[in-house]
């Protein structure tokens, strides 16, 4: 049997990875996550109904053993700590929970310390903490070398001077060059992490022999992101009829929004198409303002309110959409879920948590 493993895995991408991986395959998941902001699996929100029943079939200590055949396996505690435990005792995980695992198959490093602008912004020297927990995993994965890795890095990375009203451009790939040294001022310490992320990604493959793959996700949304993400809280504030609408800044700035299906996907194809550590976008290739998001939201409500910008409140870059060329021509690969289609997903599921 394959084992998969996801840090972070209770995060937004995290569990979305997870479903994915248990609905097309037969291998089990273990998801690391101290729950500092993710969901316990409990809590999975789903259309309809309980993605995994409701309740674990059996727990041993800190970990939950989900779903009548147990391929979900959640391991409560710091990723970092259970890097250490494997580090000291390769067989940990065998003799303390009784699985049968030789090494890790695919592995989805998602562990971060994550959030809003409000976060990036208010408290940098906490997300800075990212480079810790990568330093530690990728110190890990070179040694006990898992089949492959997926290294999400961020569009945070790339130069803000790229970014700025009335100068931005579509984000390429090699606007970060890590052979010419041309890599800018990435956005605040959650950009330096990612971008320190990708260069060990790097190191690992050509020094190591590791298979790593890196993507760059623009603005991800989906159905079950939680309220601290501008998405989901402008639809709920939606769904609630607010009037006026608030918006944080002049609401001109804009973004790459691309749905949670359509990011699990590419970073699956990627982790197919790469293992030299170079990273791809993730996006629509297309520019969406947080106005037009607001009225797309307020069509929905059916009402039209006037709107209030809040000027005092931390926007970050003016502009952030990506080039997407390569992967479209040179892959293949399209977005299946529409701006329209997706947004009106997340919408639907405010009004289903209002009623």
């Amino acid at each position: 049997m394959k084992y998969h493993l996801i840090s972070g895995g209770c995060g937004f991408v995290g569990r979305n990875m997870a479903k994915h991986l248990l609905k097309t395959t037969p291998d089990s998941v273990i998801i690391v996550d101290d729950l500092s902001v993710g969901l316990a699996p409990a809590q999975w929100p789903v259309v309809s109904g309980r993605f995994l029943g409701g309740s674990p079939k059996r727990v041993q200590g800190n970990v939950e053993f989900w779903g009548d055949d147990e391929r979900l396996i959640f391991w409560n505690g710091d990723f970092r700590e259970f890097l250490r435990n494997i580090s000291a005792n390769p067989a940990w995980l065998n003799e303390t929970y009784g699985l049968s695992l030789d090494r890790f198959a695919d592995v989805f490093h998602f562990a971060a310390i994550v959030g809003g602008r409000a976060k990036i912004d208010g408290d940098p020297m906490m997300v800075a903490l990212d480079l810790s927990i990568d330093a530690e995993f990728f110190y890990w994965a070179v040694r006990h070398k898992p089949a492959r890795v997926m290294y999400p890095s961020s569009s945070a990375a790339y130069p803000i001077n790229l970014q700025k009203e009335g100068d931005f451009v579509a984000l390429k790939e090699d606007d970060i060059d890590f052979v010419t040294g041309n890599l800018g001022q990435p956005d605040m310490t959650y950009g330096w992490s990612k971008l320190t992320g990708e260069y060990l990604a790097r190191i690992a493959a050509e020094y190591y022999g590791l298979h790593v793959a890196s993507v760059r996700p623009m603005s991800g949304y989906g159905e079950d992101q939680d309220l601290t993400y501008p998405i989901p809280a402008i639809a709920r504030r939606a769904a609630g009829k607010e009037s006026p609408f608030e918006v944080w800044g002049s609401g001109k700035q804009g973004r790459d929004f691309v749905h949670i299906d359509d990011c699990v996907e590419l970073m699956l194809l990627a982790m197919d198409k790469i293992k030299d550590g170079s990273a791809v976008n993730i996006g629509s290739g297309k520019i969406t303002s947080f106005l037009e998001i607001i009225e797309l939201f307020t069509e929905f409500a059916g009402y039209k309110p006037p709107i209030k910008p809040l000027l005092d409140k931390p926007v970050g870059v003016h502009a952030r959409h990506a080039d997407m060329s390569y992967v479209f021509e040179e892959w293949g690969w399209k977005p299946k879920v529409s701006l329209r289609e997706g947004m009106k997903r997340v919408y639907d599921a405010q009004v289903r948590a209002l009623s």
